[in-house]
């Protein structure tokens, strides 16, 4: 990529942050993956590592503030799972992918073909890159401003639907409290050799099979089943 296209993407991408930037080379680093540098060592930034450290405390810090002054009815342990359930992998991958920034991450070809799991990690690694690049260039409130923006409107939600808490617990609750019924769950079968075993595995509420579900361990299929099932009863929108 030549210096001017360069230019021209951070530009881009302090309109989608909302933050121009007094120190260009801070949101420079911030989309620069590691392996990126394996390939242009001419390159004058350094990896995003550094800032997504700094970011996640900050990050962390922002979002413990918010959920404290908001929820002060929910005891310590509540609002850690909500914080986790905010701030996790899937949730930052997602609010990067929704600003459009994962065309300008600046990657090797190979990291570049992966749009799997790995990609989930950058695109969440970078969200947090962006906050810590905010914080050193524009301080604490702008970058609180970009986090309440981009992730205190999921929270409302994850409250609401209990995704603070992994989907066995979360269908167990609904269930007792919807039908007065603890879940079971019934090994259906299982399949493939024993290195890479894939187990079914059935939840049932008294003699109703309400979901399945599948995974490479027993606690796996369980989880998808009672996720399943939790959208079969469609519950979590009552």
């Amino acid at each position: 990529m030549e210096t001017r296209n360069i230019a021209d993407d951070l530009q881009a991408i302090e309109k989608i942050l909302g933050v121009t930037f007094t120190d260009s080379l801070l949101l420079l680093t911030a989309i620069t993956h590691r392996s990126y540098l394996n390939e242009h060592r001419d390159a004058q930034q350094d990896h995003n590592e550094r800032l997504e450290f700094l970011g996640d405390a900050v990050l962390e810090l922002i979002v413990t503030d918010y959920l404290f002054r908001t929820y002060s009815d929910k005891p310590e342990g509540e609002l850690t799972a909500i914080r986790a359930a905010l701030v996790n992998t899937v949730s930052l991958s997602a609010a990067s992918e929704k600003l459009g920034v994962n065309k300008y991450l600046l990657m090797s070809k190979g990291e570049a073909k992966d749009e799997g799991r790995a990609r989930q990690y950058i695109l969440a690694n970078v969200f947090e890159a962006f906050i810590g690049a905010m914080f050193l260039d524009q301080g604490y409130e702008a970058a609180r401003a970009f986090v309440a923006r981009e992730l205190f409107p999921k929270t409302d939600e994850i409250v609401r639907k209990r995704l603070w808490q992994d989907p066995k617990s979360r269908f167990q609750e609904l269930a007792q409290e919807q039908a007065s019924i603890t879940p079971t769950y019934n090994l259906l079968g299982q399949e493939g050799p024993d290195h890479d075993r894939i187990f079914t595995i059935g939840v049932y509420l008294r003699h109703e099979l309400v979901a399945e579900g599948k995974g490479r361990s027993k606690q796996e299929a369980e989880q998808q089943a009672a996720e399943r099932a939790i959208a079969a009863k469609g519950w979590e929108t009552d």
